[in-house]
């Protein structure tokens, strides 16, 4: 055959370098199909959460969601809360509740314990459960602390305040100290009944936590 109409054979060098390349290019797209991944951030809690007495999209979850957007992250706050939940009941549904695709976590639980006036050490036993399943699941977690009320005596109300940073220092977990922070006690962001917030008290709520899950957003494998 005239050497002009002859085709050349790829070397082996060549297709070495193609296969490189084409490797190359697929860990690429998986990398970015990672970064764009949404992450799921899981807030399991009781009606402070679930946003007992506020229109839909009001909730704790919702508003922290938008103001996490508006920050930049792609993130989807899933409403994990039950109006009347104790730290009981929260461990109860814990499996079922955090899903296995979750990247963080948010506990906000132990107000209706303290409000049914239940001893300190048995729902600091039960949160302590719900850090030990987040921690075999290697599940970044932010804690959420509650006060004793001081209607129920000072040492109730000390021993309770205690339990939260307590279980942060005992599992190396961040705190955030009082999830009604700037809130509780003030008439003008908490509905009739005096314990729960309005829409604009949950406004209040998501900018001062805010940092706090923003930090917690960082440890996930994004």
């Amino acid at each position: 055959m005239p050497e002009h109409l002859q085709t050349k054979s790829p070397s082996y060098g060549h297709l070495r370098l193609l296969v490189q390349a084409l490797a190359f290019a697929a860990v690429l797209a998986s990398a970015s199909h990672a970064a764009a991944r949404t992450l799921r951030l899981v807030a399991l809690g009781d009606s402070l959460t679930a946003g007992f007495g506020l229109a839909p999209g009001r909730a704790f979850p919702n508003r922290l969601e938008a103001a996490l957007r508006a920050k930049g992250w792609d993130v989807k706050v899933i409403n994990a809360g039950v109006s009347g939940d104790t730290a009981a009941d929260g461990l109860a549904r814990y499996d079922w509740a955090v899903p296995p695709d979750a990247d963080a976590l948010i506990v906000e639980l132990g107000a209706n314990d303290m409000l049914r006036g239940q001893k300190p050490d048995a729902t600091k036993a039960t949160l302590a459960a719900i850090l030990d399943k987040a921690r075999a699941a290697h599940l970044p977690t932010l804690l959420a602390g509650m006060r004793g009320a001081p209607n129920l005596g000072p040492e109730y109300a000390s021993q309770f305040s205690a339990i939260y940073p307590a279980l942060a220092k005992a599992y190396n977990v961040p705190l955030y100290p009082f999830f009604l922070d700037g809130v509780a006690g003030d008439p003008k962001l908490n509905q009739p009944d005096g314990l729960h917030p309005t829409a604009e008290g949950v406004e209040v709520i998501v900018r001062k936590i805010l940092p706090s899950v923003e930090a917690l957003l960082k440890q996930t494998n994004r």
